[in-house]
């Protein structure tokens, strides 16, 4: 009885946690070919999120900041250093603009600075 209540809560995790997927897949859903992917692992665009140094498993989001770098590439002409930058900085900015919209939810209105502001 005990076994089995365990394996029922054992595949309650498996199915909660998010699928992760291998470098092969990863990269087909970027649209690159694995060489380029690894290249992009190795210079930590994304990081694995589990299995072993020989066969790492990525989030399956991972493929989109793998595509991005691709086009970014592609586009800007970027080498693998420059693309992986940009990401990175184009995370930051992303992150960034959603600290200013949850703070800009809470700022005070225009009336209420004024009213702090002025001295009498």
């Amino acid at each position: 009885m005990a076994s089995a209540t365990r394996a029922r809560k054992s595949r309650a995790v498996i199915r909660s946690t998010p699928a992760l997927i291998v470098l092969d897949v990863l990269a087909r859903q970027a649209g690159l070919h694995p060489d380029v992917a690894r290249a992009l692992v190795a210079l930590g665009l994304v990081e694995p999120r589990g299995g072993t140094p020989a066969a790492p498993l990525f989030a399956p989001g991972d493929a989109q900041l793998l595509a991005r770098a691709a086009r970014l590439r592609r586009d800007l002409g970027l080498n693998y250093f420059g693309a992986v930058l940009a990401c990175e900085l184009l995370a930051r900015i992303e992150e960034l603009e959603q600290r200013l919209r949850q703070v800009g939810e809470s700022a005070p209105t225009p009336d209420e600075v004024i009213a702090w502001t002025r001295t009498v």
